[in-house]
């Protein structure tokens, strides 16, 4: 089965994407796919360059996990509404707003609201996570 996410929580205040990556990787043990996973509202900070992990015993550090999953060909898309509005900006968005540098983890994109809604139509399945 095909399957489309969308991630609504932020990467240390909710365990929205800890759920949504444990998720993803037993559907890939199931030979199941994922196209796109889209960060929408306070998801958008997953792909925001410079995080730094809280210091606990838990490891905590997604960004690893999220680029395992970029090279399996799983498209990583912030929604650019919601990450332009939290300082999530690629170098076209930088230039644009003329701001001092682009903030977008290179394993991401920016992406519309159509690229949301062409995955849930080609996906068997669309799963949320919120936060």
């Amino acid at each position: 089965m095909k399957y489309a996410l969308a991630i609504h929580g932020a990467p240390y205040s909710s365990q929205a994407a800890e759920h949504a990556l444990e998720f993803i990787e037993a559907l890939l043990l199931c030979d199941h796919s994922v196209e796109r996973v889209f960060f929408f509202h306070e998801g958008a900070y997953h792909g925001l360059n410079g995080q730094v992990p809280a210091q606990t015993q838990h490891v905590t550090d997604l960004q690893p996990r999220w680029a395992a999953l970029r090279t399996q060909n799983i498209e990583l898309a912030v929604c650019i509404a919601s990450g332009i509005k939290r300082g999530v900006v690629d170098a076209v968005e930088q230039q644009r707003y003329d701001l001092p540098s682009a903030t977008l983890m290179s394993d991401f994109t920016l992406v519309g609201l159509g690229q949301l809604i062409a995955a849930i139509e080609g996906a068997d399945r669309y799963i949320e996570f919120p936060a």
